[in-house]
């Protein structure tokens, strides 16, 4: 996954936290954000040392904001279920390489 800046790139994204969770974003900068998850600086969410580290998992490219937005609110609307059939769909697995999604802790 090349994680490269383009001009003029808006992209949504997909992150594996370390307790087992997802978590979807927008940036113009794939690179830097995971950076920023990584060092706690990235959102609310990922702030907790339990989340983190966190994987991109995946990332879409868009020419518009408002486009990758609508597509990071749509991902977040899903079931845990529905984000795993999604993510399937792209040939993406748990990050450990396994065929199924470890279950979120505690559940």
């Amino acid at each position: 996954m090349s994680m490269e800046k383009e001009n003029n790139a808006h992209y949504f994204y997909v992150l594996w936290c370390k307790d087992n969770t997802f978590y979807a974003g927008y940036t113009t900068n794939l690179m830097r954000r995971l950076a920023e998850h990584n060092s706690g600086q990235g959102a609310k969410y990922t702030k907790p040392h339990a989340k983190r580290p966190v994987q991109m998992v995946h990332h879409e490219r868009f020419n518009t904001r408002s486009a990758a937005m609508r597509a990071e609110a749509a991902f977040k609307k899903l079931t845990r279920a529905q984000k795993i059939k999604y993510l399937k769909a792209y040939g993406i697995h748990s990050p450990e390489g396994t065929l199924h999604w470890r279950k979120k802790r505690g559940t």
